[in-house]
């Protein structure tokens, strides 16, 4: 049936160490963070810049989700000159908000002024909130504190998307941008300025973090596998700590939820050990020789009477 065509099919060899990732649920403190996949190869100053950079990216957009929360409540941010004044003293200083007219959300704005004077007042309509709210929301569900227990690891690339989606959703609500002062165009521009803030103390200096497993600083010249072992399928705890602050506390021997199960049961325990101490304390009461009629009813021949059949 004249010529054959022979398809010769190449296997592609995929290397080993990426079909199996070791686990690690990064911490601070003692509260989940994350959890990363890398590999036992990896040197330990690498994980550290990648791990320290996750950690300061992802505290970023928290930052950025609960600033977008603000911006939906209460407008953008006015000039630093005019946070905090009255009305009165604005117009005595004569300050002008020149970025408010500019920065106005798509389908204009609901009136709502910010008690505590930062913000000028004008946030964006429902239906553009919602535009937000939506994205935020997702964010979040992304960096939960509980995505570890889930399994769910969290990458670089996940946080980037994450970062262009709320990027996009502001880009709908506010065409025009928002003004440069604005905390959330800061953080997505990382631009921001933490000096002073309880949010600096979660932030982490780069080259000035340690890496702590199992009571040991692990050492930027070495590998993960020294201190882990060659096994790509382990599974570890691992804390971030500033230079110099110490050994992190050790973990606890039982988790919250186990621990919450634990009081409860011997809580329900107690309770029923007191319950049957009650019942001892006058339980003879029922009992026929503690009735103070007995003997009475025994002579008159009054006693409890019987139908059944007698056994003799």
């Amino acid at each position: 049936y004249g010529s054959a065509h022979v398809v010769v099919i190449t296997p592609t060899l995929v290397n080993p160490e990426f079909l199996t990732m070791v686990k690690l649920n990064v911490k601070k403190g003692e509260e989940s963070q994350f959890l990363y996949d890398t590999t036992v190869q990896i040197n330990v100053a690498k994980l550290v810049e990648e791990l320290t950079k996750l950690h300061n990216d992802r505290q970023r957009l928290l930052r950025l989700c609960d600033a977008c929360d603000q911006l939906c409540e209460h407008g953008p941010m006015l000039p630093p000159d005019m946070i905090g004044l009255t009305e009165d003293q604005v117009a005595e200083l004569h300050l002008k908000d020149e970025w408010g007219d500019k920065c106005v959300p798509q389908g204009g704005f609901t009136e709502k002024p910010d008690p505590i004077g930062r913000r000028n007042g004008r946030a964006p309509k429902a239906d553009m909130a919602t535009v937000i709210n939506k994205v935020v929301s997702e964010c979040r569900a992304l960096v939960h504190k509980d995505q570890p227990k889930n399994n769910k690891e969290l990458t670089q690339d996940m946080l980037k998307d994450a970062f262009d989606n709320v990027r996009g959703a502001l880009m709908i609500v506010y065409p025009m941008g928002l003004p440069p002062h604005d905390v959330a165009r800061a953080a997505l521009e990382e631009d921001e300025d933490l000096s002073g803030q309880q949010a600096s103390l979660n932030v982490f200096e780069e080259g000035k973090v340690s890496l702590w497993w199992a009571g040991k600083e692990m050492q930027p010249a070495k590998a993960l596998k020294d201190y882990v072992g060659k096994n790509e399928k382990t599974k570890i705890v691992a804390k971030l700590q500033k230079k110099g602050s110490g050994a992190p506390s050790r973990e606890q021997v039982v988790d919250e939820e186990t621990q919450k199960k634990m009081m409860a049961h011997y809580y329900r325990k107690q309770e029923e050990m007191k319950k049957l101490a009650e019942d001892d304390e006058d339980a003879y009461l029922n009992s026929a020789w503690a009735n103070p009629n007995a003997l009475k009813a025994s002579l008159q021949g009054t006693g409890p009477v019987s139908w059944g059949p007698r056994i003799r």
